[in-house]
């Protein structure tokens, strides 16, 4: 049986991290396909090992990967509204209204 899963693979100092996000299991390498080897590697030993319900319990169904366009700089800094801060003053939520509970 095989199954597709997500590689998200970035840059971290002087080599590469691949993620498989449906089931949060990483691997680096030296250059990109290394890396993706790497994690193809990972996560046959982690079906290879892993209990039933550990991957039931890992898996997740839904991932969506997307690109999306936001401002930053000075122009960033000019359509800040209180109201749309993070509770905890980390940055914007999107979405948010005032009054509106954050998850």
């Amino acid at each position: 049986m095989t199954r597709q899963l997500t590689a998200i693979i970035e840059r971290e100092g002087n080599g590469y991290v691949a993620l498989c996000p449906e089931l949060d299991i990483a691997s680096q390498g030296d250059t990109v396909a290394a890396a993706r080897h790497n994690r193809q590697e990972a996560l046959e030993l982690f079906f290879e090992t892993a209990a039933a319900s550990e991957v039931q319990r890992r898996l997740q169904e839904e991932v969506y990967i997307t690109q999306m366009q936001v401002t930053v700089g000075q122009a960033a800094r000019a359509v800040r509204s209180p109201s749309l801060r993070h509770p905890g003053g980390a940055g914007l939520c999107g979405n948010a209204t005032p009054g509106q509970s954050y998850h």
